[in-house]
């Protein structure tokens, strides 16, 4: 493994794409069921939270279901679209991915064919929006379980990954150019949509494909909220990237390359960027997102010194980077850091 790709998987690992989408369809509020379903869904909440019995908790989710069924509940309410996607999620609890992936798939079909069939019918608009939003979110959560080390399929993560992103845009373009119809109601958040160009990004860099993740990260970036936690990891994540890129040849016959000189001072500049983010931000609005990506912004700079050749300046930045880890209680930024630092004793 180079330096570079140890820095990539060092940076990525820690800073996790949180989905939006998918997270805010999972069962909330029982309330919102008839109570012959709300009591099967305590008792298979009871029995995936509590007393953790796979074959239990399945058995009251499908009964659930079938009850749902029974009373004439919409299908594709985001209610009973949430005890589909908690069983999914229920699957990867318990470590069963291909199981939670064909759950999801099959929700993603009957989603898909609703809107084929129904979501261009008058007084569906509404309902229409509703469906296409909770698809792209499942279609995110796929792209995330397809690549997983479970099952590696990176060719139907970026299936699945692509579709949603270029979905969501034409969705988003279409109401820009055409105007939203009446009854449509509002789009995916820019979190959301963040979100899902974060994941498409996070997927190409573990391809190495970097000349494809960093404008993704940078269209993320432009989505996040100015001054919070999660914009430092966007810098940071943008950072590498720069620092990493290496289009293939002859993708932009009409432009000149860019020297790797250029690419790790745009870098540089997105690390410090971070970093004076993060210390405008305070509580309460200071996460752990801002000290651990403070401690990464502080390693990735050692490394991208160390890509230059300036050992000095890379051995500063790894102690400074370990003092920080250290101090905010960043586990993985200690260990990264002494890592590192023994390499470069090894070089002396």
């Amino acid at each position: 493994m180079t330096l570079a790709s140890a820095i990539i998987l060092f940076g990525m690992g820690m800073l996790i794409y949180i989905n939006y989408i998918y997270q805010s369809y999972i069962i909330a509020d029982f309330a919102a069921y008839p109570e012959p379903v709300a009591a099967k869904l305590r008792r298979a909440l009871f029995y995936t939270n509590i007393d953790v019995q796979p074959k239990n908790a399945l058995k009251y989710y499908r009964q659930a279901l079938a009850l749902a069924d029974e009373m004439g509940l919409d299908p594709f309410s985001d209610e009973i679209l949430g005890v589909k996607i908690q069983v999914a999620t229920f699957f990867e609890k318990i470590h069963q991915y291909q199981k939670a992936i064909d759950v999801l798939e099959l929700v993603r079909a009957d989603c898909l064919l609703w809107i084929e069939k129904l979501g261009c019918n008058e007084g569906n608009e509404g309902k229409r929006t509703l469906v296409l939003g909770k698809t792209i979110g499942i279609s995110v959560k796929l792209g995330q379980y397809y690549a997983n080390e479970y099952i590696a399929d990176q060719e139907a993560a970026e299936e699945r990954l692509v579709w949603a992103v270029t979905t969501l845009l034409k969705e988003q373009k279409r109401r820009e150019d055409e105007g939203v119809k009446e009854g449509e109601g509002e789009w995916m958040s820019n979190e959301e949509i963040g979100g899902s160009l974060e994941a498409l990004g996070h997927l190409y860099e573990s391809k190495d494909w970097h000349f494809l993740a960093a404008p993704l990260f940078l269209q993320a970036l432009g989505l996040s909220p100015p001054d919070s936690c999660h914009s430092v990891v966007l810098m940071n994540n943008l950072a590498i990237s720069l620092a990493l890129q290496n289009p293939p040849p002859g993708l932009s016959p009409n432009q000149p390359p860019v020297s790797s000189a250029s690419h790790l001072s745009d870098a540089r500049q997105w690390a410090r960027k971070s970093l004076a983010l993060a210390a405008r931000i305070k509580p309460p609005e200071r996460t752990e997102e801002c000290d651990e990506g403070c401690a990464v912004a502080t390693i990735n700079l050692g490394d991208f010194a160390m890509m230059e050749g300036d050992v000095e300046e890379a051995r500063r930045r790894y102690e400074e980077g370990r003092g920080i880890s250290k101090g905010t209680g960043f586990r993985e930024g200690v260990t990264r850091a002494d890592e590192l630092l023994k390499n470069l004793g090894k070089k002396r």
